[in-house]
């Protein structure tokens, strides 16, 4: 059945749930980084929720800022940028119409004035290994809309190329796999890592790219592949080497944590939450995420 909660509560509640769920290589709630915990996604999750209610009523750009300055009161680093910038277009569609045949013309309708808040946010949050772009680099003022402005980063960075493709990784891909997973009658926090994996084994990180390089991307990608390929998380192969890969990714002070495809997955949440595919209230009881208490899931 169909959420009735708002459009913040629900991006509020997908941030939770992504930075809880044990993804390999990124922060949960047994595992930080030297300059990002746990804490920071859930504060993150709860600054976001205002502005996003408003995202419908003041345009994507204004609410991707204003969520952007929410979040920066709470937190003293970059946590969710991506997050933002990828639940500003859905809370913006419509609460009658699906995602799915709202989300493009939400996109075919952003401004330039959307385009100057979203690079205003970007600014603020700072977000490591951004680099420059030859055309309507983020240090200027942009010229064109806020569509046309990521469709130009859209071949180098999967948050951008979700408003160029209309969200097809989340709404085609992602979404449609979470659904399988929680039908065949995984953990919720399983079929999550399983969302993410599958992500991450299609399209190379592009937060990984940036940082590392396109071929560490590739293997990041490869390795996803493997594990799922050896039948995570039934065989016992395939959860060494989804231990296997968590290590890898949390090497060289995280440099190769795979953070676009997180925000990919958070989105993905957002979508489940709001077409009933993940159902509020959640069961109760440890079957219902989990399954175990283990801090890490191998």
């Amino acid at each position: 059945m169909k959420s009735t909660l708002s459009p913040g509560k629900l991006a509020q509640i997908a941030c939770i749930l992504e930075a809880t769920a044990r993804k390999p290589g990124n922060v949960h709630r047994f595992l930080d980084f030297d300059d990002l915990d746990y804490l920071d996604f859930i504060l993150s999750a709860a600054a976001v929720a205002d502005p996003l209610d408003r995202a419908r009523t003041e345009g994507v750009g204004a609410s991707v800022l204003a969520a952007v300055e929410a979040t920066k009161r709470v937190v003293a680093t970059n946590s969710n940028l991506g997050m933002i910038l990828l639940l500003a277009p859905l809370a913006a569609v419509p609460p009658d119409e699906s995602l799915g045949e709202g989300v493009g013309r939400v996109l075919d309708a952003t401004t330039v004035d959307d385009a100057r808040h979203v690079y205003r946010a970007i600014r603020l949050a700072n977000p490591g290994g951004l680099g420059e772009a030859a055309e309507q680099d983020v240090a200027d003022e942009p010229t064109i809309t806020l569509r046309e402005a990521m469709t130009l980063a859209a071949d180098r960075d999967l948050i951008a190329r979700q408003y160029a493709d209309g969200f097809a990784e989340v709404l085609d891909e992602g979404l449609p796999a979470l659904r399988r997973r929680i039908e065949d009658g995984q953990p919720l926090e399983t079929a999550i890592i399983g969302v993410f994996l599958d992500v991450l084994s299609r399209h190379p990180d592009s937060l990984i790219a940036r940082k590392a390089g396109r071929e560490r991307a590739a293997e990041a990608s490869r390795r996803a592949g493997e594990v799922l390929a050896a039948g995570w998380p039934d065989e016992a192969v395939g959860r060494s080497l989804l231990g296997d890969l968590d290590t890898m990714l949390r090497s060289d002070g995280h440099r190769l944590n795979p953070g676009a495809t997180a925000d990919l997955t958070a989105a993905v949440l957002f979508a489940a939450l709001r077409d009933g595919t993940i159902e509020l209230p959640r069961p109760t009881g440890l079957a219902g995420w989990s399954g175990d208490r283990d801090r890490r899931l191998t």
